[in-house]
């Protein structure tokens, strides 16, 4: 009896573990054992990547999944077992779209009728829909295509421009500019920094400048007070008036009816005095050097 109890416990442990791993691999399928759900067939010619637990879809949002996917021989089709929610109503006209992604894999696309619902285990009809890589290789692959030969002569003009000499030849140059911007940028941080050292010394003489300047304005205040203090209209009048003097002494020089005039004009008078002059001189020379000729000393 208690080999029995054992065997029994034994027995039932592998069947709880059985049904833990069964119920494992279908939950990391994501097919929840726990959900009740309504069971729905279909038929393709090709699965085109579709595989057991692919969702099942509508406008969106995930409704059901693939549940098993099977060959039927008699038919050559591939029959596919999909689980959608309890409470998931298919009305008749429904159709199923296989739609392939863009990265790989499959999913179907359930598109709703507006009959009655259908019941479960009832077939649904699949229908030929281009899906996104459809798309891709009808729309995009012509235009890469089209556009090959263009990016193989765009490749050839960028290795033909890469290879020109005159290409590194200014690239050279364009190095050397840029050491040379880098050695005047030094250059410049360096006359800043000396500035901003000098700036002060030069702020003190200008300063000292400023104190020069206010000292001389009121020197050129007191001048300009001491200038309004002199008679300078008396002094004016006063010039005016020797001006005046010299004016009428000129015209009478250059007139020659006067007497300065005639003194001043006269060629005659003017030799007569040069040779008086001259025979004064003549005479003192003589005085001097025969003084006794002339002086007559008498001694009683």
């Amino acid at each position: 009896m208690k080999l029995l109890t054992k065997n029994v416990k034994i027995a039932l442990t592998v069947i709880a573990g059985l049904i833990l791993l069964y119920w494992g691999i279908n939950y990391l399928k994501g097919v929840n054992l726990l959900t009740p759900v309504n069971r729905y067939y279909t038929e393709l010619q090709s699965t085109d990547g579709l595989l057991e637990a692919a969702h099942v879809t509508v406008n969106g949002f995930q409704v059901g999944q693939v549940r098993e996917i099977t060959y039927d021989y008699s038919k050559n089709k591939i029959m596919v077992m999909i689980s959608m929610d309890k409470d998931m109503k298919i009305p008749e006209g429904s159709s199923l779209n296989l739609v392939s992604g863009l990265m790989g894999g499959a999913s179907l696309v359930l598109n709703l009728g507006t009959g009655p619902a259908l019941e479960p285990g009832s077939n649904i009809p699949t229908t030929d829909v281009p899906g996104l890589m459809d798309h891709v290789t009808e729309n995009m692959l012509p235009k890469v295509n089209d556009m090959l030969p263009k990016v193989d002569s765009i490749m050839n003009n960028v290795n033909s421009l890469t290879g020109d000499p005159a290409l590194f030849a200014a690239l050279t140059r364009l190095d050397a500019i840029t050491r040379q911007l880098q050695a005047s940028s030094q250059q410049l941080t360096m006359l800043m920094t000396n500035l901003n050292r000098s700036v002060p010394g030069v702020m003190t003489d200008v300063n000292g400048i400023t104190g020069n300047l206010t000292t001389s304005t009121g020197n050129l205040t007191d001048l300009s007070e001491s200038l309004k203090s002199l008679p300078i209209n008396e002094t004016m009048d006063k010039l005016n008036a020797t001006l005046d003097n010299l004016q009428a002494l000129s015209e009478q020089l250059n007139d020659k009816n006067s007497s300065l005039g005639k003194i001043m004009n006269d060629r005659e008078l003017y030799d007569n005095a040069n040779h008086a002059i001259a025979s004064l001189d003549s005479l003192l020379m003589d005085i001097k050097a025969n003084p006794k000729r002339y002086i007559n000393v008498k001694v009683f």
